[in-house]
């Protein structure tokens, strides 16, 4: 892949593993998910040279980074980085912060200044130039560093948790921010987050790791539609149940209950999607399901409110066990307190339904067709 990354190999800290196959071509923005402890930042370091492969090989813009035990040092990576907490230098501006890869690199003084003054005008930043870090909100601190990392002209763009340490109304400024400077890029970026909003917004790919393996990966629609694992449907804030579908389009949970699900399917071990918004809570019993209702229903009890935004999310206990979401006023009307006694039904076409993954065999992609919101 000329002009991308290729990392193919296995890292090893103490007693944790990383073994992973990442591709990521030129000008493509790819986000790395998962809980703390999957991986994710030592698969940065391991790209910038911080760690290093204890086999296999990593590839940047056709030149080899390590083979073997044969690595480049760090400092002669072409790899920008963009910490979460900034890593400015308090005691110079923000145009010597910038100029400071120039300079590191044997560029004269006065001509890295010339070069950071360029890229801070790029970016929209020239009337920080003078500013010393301290004077900086965190977003524009966050800004800072991006132009720091561009300026050394770089083969990679590495990005760890770049917004993990604003608030929101910065995170929403850097987003922004982002989304417009990286598609400018020519070269490979990663970007490590926890955030699947950030992930949806800035990315052209997932890749989901879990202790120090890869479980999933696509674009941002895919990963959505069809969650790999709990983590993964947490994430998305999906309902995510495994269990055997049989030859009626029936599918037998894995941990009690079953669903009807529209599908032409081959019966076998398959993944069962909902959204909380395509669950409907009753009060009483509803009647027998007719060709066009909800066939899907369950009685079950309130275990949890939470209040998200413009909704509310109950956690309902019940085989099986479900998220849903009600506006408040629906709360109200119904009763719905914890330990309330309820109904749930869902329709057979809103359940997503695919082949469960095995190893060397990942969840496929969906049918291209609408989703249904």
């Amino acid at each position: 892949m000329s002009g991308g990354l290729e990392l193919d190999g296995v890292v090893r800290r103490g007693g944790f593993e990383l073994a992973l196959r990442v591709a990521v071509g030129p000008g493509e923005v790819v986000a790395v998910l998962g809980p703390n402890g999957a991986g994710k930042s030592t698969l940065l370091r391991t790209v910038a040279g911080l760690e290093l492969l204890e086999s296999g090989s990593l590839r940047v813009a056709g030149r080899v980074w390590q083979d073997g035990p044969v690595a480049l040092p760090p400092e002669e990576r072409a790899a920008g980085v963009v910490f979460q907490d900034y890593r400015l230098f308090p005691h110079l501006d923000v145009r010597d912060n910038v100029a400071f890869a120039a300079r590191s690199s044997g560029v004269r003084r006065a001509a890295a200044r010339d070069g950071a003054a360029a890229w801070l005008d790029r970016l929209g930043l020239a009337d920080l130039a003078r500013r010393r870090p301290a004077q900086l909100s965190g977003g524009q601190a966050q800004r800072v560093a991006l132009a720091r990392a561009l300026a050394r002209e770089p083969d990679v763009l590495l990005l760890d948790e770049p917004m993990a340490a604003l608030d929101a109304g910065a995170r929403l400024e850097v987003r922004g921010f982002l989304r417009t400077h990286l598609g400018q890029f020519a070269g490979p970026v990663v970007l490590v987050t926890h955030d699947p909003l950030e992930a949806m917004v800035l990315a052209d790919r997932l890749v989901v790791v879990e202790q120090g393996r890869l479980v999933q990966e696509g674009t941002p629609l895919e990963v959505a539609r069809r969650p790999a694992s709990a983590y993964v449907a947490r994430l998305m804030g999906l309902n995510l149940w495994s269990g055997l579908l049989d030859g009626t389009g029936r599918v037998v949970l894995d941990r009690g209950g079953s669903l009807e699900v529209a599908t032409d399917a081959a019966p076998g071990r398959v993944l069962v999607a909902l959204r909380p918004s395509a669950v409907s809570v009753h009060t009483e019993a509803p009647g027998r399901p007719g060709p066009v209702s909800a066939r899907n229903r369950w009685p079950g009890r309130v275990a949890s409110l939470e209040r998200l935004a413009d909704r509310v999310r109950l956690q309902v206990e019940g085989s099986p066990a479900a998220l849903v979401d009600v506006t408040a006023a629906a709360v109200a009307e119904l009763g719905l307190v914890e330990g309330r006694e309820v109904w749930l039904t869902a329709k057979a076409t809103e359940v997503e339904v695919y082949p469960e993954a095995t190893p060397g065999r990942p969840v496929p992609p969906p049918e291209a067709r609408p989703v249904v919101s």
